[in-house]
Formats: structure tokens, sequence, C-alpha cells
């Protein structure tokens, strides 16, 4: 009787919710036990990473997303952008690739779709994820093409890279790599203003100024011959299978349309000069 007047007391003063963490249990003994509390549920939580982001865009993605969750959901994830770039540096690419792999850099195998994640959750483990969903998904692309005309594994990588963030129009996917192994087998530069915005970190929404189309960067295309060092993104699956299998065609040369998302391709420099000029481009 003593015991039942004390707990209604203890319930009287911290209230149900604190007696329900601080409740005593008898044993049968004599003996009293604290009770343990299940832990709160973990929260489900969700990330995208849009096909062509590269590594930094997916470290803001990661820091906006946390922001996020902690204004809409009232839970802190352990995932930081911070911490994303450091799993990030640690992390090793798949073994197939480690002998091709020039630079320390994990450029084009993180792969870009969308990730569930709780708030313990971490930047390891998220990484980790992305490396696996890249293993599963190139195992599915056929290389014998690529293979036919000297490319690695890693050559299908860069340029599915490059064709990722030369298109919008998915029907032009292979056409864009038919222009990149066209101009790999006559020894022409890429050309490819992509790489250069890659190299100098330069955004999308910024001209290239004379300057940068003349810089010294391994990523300049316009100047060195051949693919650039890495990746210039994280490539999705259509995108590394449009370069395993590109379209059999003659193409050199593509301009974009003017007011379009779509490409003008043609195999004859004259014809695509006249293009260039003919869109507003440039006229010599």
């Amino acid at each position: 009787m003593r015991r039942a007047l004390t707990l209604v007391a203890l319930v009287a003063l911290v209230g149900v919710g604190a007696f329900a963490a601080a409740a005593w249990i008898g044993r049968g003994d004599g003996e009293q036990t604290p009770a343990t509390t299940a832990p709160p549920p973990l929260a489900r939580l969700t990330i995208i990473f849009p096909e062509g982001f590269t590594i930094r865009e997916m470290a803001d993605r990661v820091g906006a997303v946390r922001g996020i969750a902690i204004a809409k959901r009232g839970v802190t994830p352990r995932l930081t952008r911070e911490g994303y770039l450091r799993a990030v540096d640690r992390a090793v690419a798949p073994s197939r690739f480690r002998t091709d792999v020039t630079r320390d850099s994990l450029e084009g195998f993180l792969f870009p779709a969308s990730y569930e994640f709780t708030q313990e959750t971490t930047a390891r483990e998220l990484v980790a994820d992305q490396l696996a969903a890249f293993r599963q998904r190139f195992r599915t692309v056929d290389l014998a093409y690529a293979r036919s005309k000297n490319l690695t594994p890693y050559d299908v990588l860069v340029i599915a890279s490059m064709i990722e963030k030369e298109t919008a129009v998915p029907r032009e996917r292979r056409l864009v790599a038919a222009v990149i192994y066209n101009r790999l087998r006559n020894r022409m530069p890429l050309g490819i203003d992509a790489t250069i915005r890659y190299g100098l970190g330069i955004p999308g929404t910024e001209s290239l100024t004379k300057v940068a189309l003349r810089s010294p960067s391994p990523y300049n295309t316009r100047i060195h011959k051949g693919l650039p060092p890495t990746p210039i993104a994280n490539p999705g699956l259509a995108a590394i299978r449009a370069a395993a299998n590109p379209a059999r065609v003659d193409y050199l040369y593509y301009v974009r349309k003017p007011k379009s998302l779509a490409h003008y391709f043609t195999a004859n420099e004259r014809d695509f000069l006249r293009k260039v000029c003919e869109y507003g481009y440039a006229c010599d």
C-alpha cells in the first residue's frame, strides 16, 4: 500500500511521460529494477542524386537534405556535407577499375539514384550503398563493342560522364557517343566544353572565356587529344550503355539548336560551321 501511494505521488510530480521512463518494476524478491523504454523509431528519409551530378554537387545535396530533415521532420541526421566528402575521399574505386584509375578520384562511381536513410545512417554507409549500386548496374552493361575499339571499362565510364553532361534528349545519347568514338578514332580533339568547365570549376551558368578555352588544364579537350583523365560527373545507366554501344554513324560534329535541347549532327565541318553561323553562335 505504501509503495502504491509513493508511485501515485511520483506520477503527480513528474507527469505520466517522465514516470514511464523512470518507473520501477518489482522482481518478486524484494529488489527493484528500472524499466527500460524502447528507443524512438528511426525516421525514414530519402535523398535523390540526379544523373550527371558531380561529387561536389552530391555533397551539396546531402547538406540540403540534412537541413530539410532538421527543419521539416524534426530529426538531425548524422549525415553532413563535410562527412560525405571525407567518406568519398577514404573510399576506393571498384576493383575492376583500379588499374585504370590514374587519379585518386571516385568521380563517376557514385551511382545517381534515390537512397533511403535514417538519422543514424553514416556518410560511409551512404557512399558504400552508392558504390554497390554502381557495381550492380555496371555488371549489366555489354562492353564487347567498346573492347573491340580498345576502350577499357574506365574509358566507357569517362565517355558516359560526357554524354550525361552533353545531352538532355535521351535519343541523342548514342549519337554523342558516336561523335566521341569517331573523334578518338581520327585522333581529333573531342572539343567538349563540359570537360573544361569541370576542370576549371566553371558552372554552366557562366560563359567560357577565351582564357578558359586556352587553359592548359588536362580537362581541356579543345587542346588535348584523347579522353579527360577522369569522368566529369556520375552518369546513370542509360548514359553508360550508350557509351558502350554508340550509334553506327559517321558524325563528327554537333551543335545545339536555338531555343531547343536538341542538337544538329553532321560529319562535315563546313556544314557544321554553316549551322553554327545560322544559329547565331559565331560566324567566320
